[in-house]
């Protein structure tokens, strides 16, 4: 695979790492997987890679995150990304403490509460926990990957709300709308959808960023049980990444 990479960008071990440690690497179309290399080098390149808590960011690292944040944009561009400013990745899960609104309306905690990722508004960098990020790669919790998840916020903030709906086209708008209402209101109304998580429930955003999960990790299965739903996922991210995985996954 010839593919070339600026000094800064994708290191020279890029792609063996990410066909080490990204479980859909496989079972992508050589075409797909050269853009994806070249969407981790423009990444790698061009956002601010930071690490805390005294972790340290080696190549392993910065490519497994950049390469699953490159499968959302596969067939959009890295101006979607716009807002990312940076990366900050903590070694593990992250717990965040002080008020916060709690479990039921009109309440508040100040209960520790973990977090595995976070994407920080407008020009705010979107913040990992390693451990996860990498479990996420290989598909440790199906349905579950926190890099596809916060990047998909970033998606959703692109028009200045977080309102689960980015920036689709106009002709798509009204099927999205009508699609994704549906089925966050049953579930807001405790109404299973799945293989639909309650976190989607929260509100519009991690609906669209749980939804997101499941398109890319649990593709068959959305596709099954949730038609309309992967429809219009696939229509904004333009994938079909149903067709990619084997019968029986």
């Amino acid at each position: 695979m010839r593919v070339r990479f600026g000094r800064r960008g994708l290191p020279p071990a890029g792609p063996a790492i990410v066909a080490q440690h990204l479980a859909v690497w496989p079972l992508l179309l050589r075409r797909e997987q050269e853009r994806l290399l070249q969407i981790t080098d423009e990444l790698l390149s061009h956002k601010r890679w930071e690490a805390a808590r005294g972790f340290t960011l080696d190549d392993t690292v910065r490519v497994v995150i950049a390469a699953q944040a490159a499968l959302l944009v596969l067939r959009l561009t890295t101006d979607q990304y716009r807002q990312v400013s940076g990366i900050v990745v903590h070694p593990s899960t992250l717990v965040t403490t002080g008020v916060r609104p709690g479990p039921s309306t009109g309440t508040v905690t100040a209960d520790p509460q973990a977090v595995l990722g976070l994407a920080q508004d407008r020009r705010g960098p979107v913040v990992l926990a390693w451990d996860q990020a990498l479990a996420g790669a290989h598909r440790e919790q199906p349905g579950h990957n926190v890099v596809l998840h916060e990047f998909a916020h970033k998606l959703d903030m692109l028009d200045g709300s977080i309102d689960g709906t980015p920036l689709v086209p106009h002709e798509l708008r009204a099927d999205w709308v009508r699609v994704c209402t549906d089925v966050y209101d049953d579930l807001v109304a405790g109404h299973p959808r799945p293989p639909l998580r309650w976190y989607g429930a929260t509100n519009p955003g991690e609906f669209f960023a749980v939804a997101t999960e499941l398109f890319f990790e649990q593709s068959r299965e959305l596709a099954a049980y949730e038609p309309e739903l992967y429809d219009v996922l696939a229509r904004f991210y333009r994938q079909d990444p149903a067709i990619r995985e084997p019968p029986g996954s």
